[in-house]
């Protein structure tokens, strides 16, 4: 059973009862990510994210780990576009140990100076290893592309000399504006009582202020692009794009079977033409990022220079088709069943589950049951799909990024 309450300081408490099972994973949940940043202050979501396990009044960053290990736990967080996740999964019997800690780096953090000089050592060092990874470099230069001039097309971590840039005071400052509890959900499931967990929540985080400033969004536009970052590689890595349905869109299943049949697995279109038959590349697929107010939709693959134009050319091709014709009835149901088994699987794991509470929460405002969305996937037929490919798909709306030994005369059509 899922339940929620809404405490004095706003803060959103949502938990689902899972009593087969002898652990509990706990979310606390920060609307804002790196969409809420700008070119001056792009990467201090992250920077923050790192910081809050730096030490607080009661605990130094070694307390903060062993507290956790001493007890089998798993802590970790995450900065995403729109929200910011710090979760801790541990055993039933020690609930009340993190709700303390969760409680403790959201209010005491110290934010002392000599940890901040650290950090920005270390994420400095993270920046590099993904600059030393093409297949992570091609999705940041693509995505500066897709939504330029948007806070949606800029990185995560943030560039170099942003991240040299930042003071305690800019860091503290963006804190204080974004992580009260208006934006804060907390999430958990497991073998736990939501009473209780409301009032471990309600006595640790009381002293956090309900008020947070958020300026209102502002919707993105896709932009249709076509570019090259050339590095010497051994191969080429390519991304092609188009607009999709945003993570509210009612067309959103479609977009979720239609992702399913070009290049969501190893049976799909995509997959199978240019890799199986072909053997053009090890590593092809697509994938859909949807957010808020708006998506977009990409194919990924790696392939030797020679072989970008016959690459691509299959690529769009089998987006054209997409649009074009309607999906076969064994395309439909494959597609239905793998969503479905990924989905219902995906339940058995209270990491899962508490994800997805927080998730319904953020976007919907409410919890769909798995019946609700089972029921909308098997609702969606062939020419839905269709007329949505044939939307996302048109040729002037397709973004191209390359990275590595190419020119751009080998993106055009």
């Amino acid at each position: 059973m899922v339940s929620k309450t809404i405490l004095d300081n706003d803060i959103r408490v949502i938990s689902e009862e899972i009593d087969h099972v002898r652990s509990i994973s706990i979310g606390a949940w920060v609307e804002g990510g790196s969409r809420l940043e700008n070119g001056l202050n792009n990467g201090m979501a992250h920077f923050i994210e790192h910081m809050l396990f730096k030490g607080t009044e009661r605990r130094s960053a070694f307390d903060i780990a062993s507290a956790i290990d001493s007890v089998g736990g798993v802590m970790n967080a995450a900065t995403g576009k729109e929200m910011t996740s710090f979760y801790i999964k541990i055993p039933d019997y020690h609930l009340e140990m993190a709700i303390d800690l969760l409680a403790d780096i959201f209010t005491g953090s110290r934010f002392a100076e000599e940890d901040i000089d650290r950090e920005r050592s270390v994420i400095l060092q993270e920046i590099r290893m993904v600059e030393d990874t093409p297949d992570e470099t091609i999705h940041d230069f693509f995505e500066g592309m897709f939504w330029k001039g948007h806070s949606l097309g800029l990185p995560i971590l943030g560039t170099k000399e942003r991240v040299e840039s930042f003071h305690r005071d800019d860091l503290f400052r963006f804190f204080q504006a974004g992580y009260g509890g208006g934006n804060l959900v907390l999430t958990a499931a497991g073998n736990l009582k939501h009473r209780k967990l409301t009032e471990l929540v309600r006595r640790a985080f009381g002293s956090l202020v309900g008020r947070s400033v958020r300026e209102p969004l502002e919707s993105p536009e896709a932009r249709s692009e076509r570019a090259v970052l050339r590095k010497e590689l051994e191969q080429v890595h390519l991304i092609v794009g188009a607009p999709a349905p945003s993570a509210v869109s009612p067309d959103r299943h479609a977009a979720f079977l239609l992702n399913a049949v070009l290049g969501g697995s190893m049976s799909s279109r995509l997959f199978q033409e240019i890799r199986e038959k072909r053997g053009l590349a090890y590593d092809v697929g697509s994938y859909l990022m949807p957010y808020r107010d708006a998506g977009m939709f990409g194919v990924y693959a790696g392939t030797d220079g020679a072989r970008v134009r016959e690459v691509l050319g299959l690529i769009r091709e089998g987006l054209e088709r997409s649009g074009a014709e309607l999906l076969t009835e064994k395309e439909l149901r494959s597609a239905k069943e793998l969503i479905k088994g990924n989905f219902l699987l995906g339940m058995e794991s209270t990491d899962n589950r508490m994800t997805g509470l927080a998730k319904n929460e953020i976007y919907f405002g409410r919890q769909m049951t798995p019946e609700e969305i089972i029921e909308r996937i098997d609702a969606v037929g062939c020419e839905e799909i269709r007329s949505l490919a044939g939307r996302m798909f048109r040729p002037e709306a397709l973004t191209v990024a390359a990275l590595g030994p190419v020119s751009e005369e080998d993106l055009v059509d």
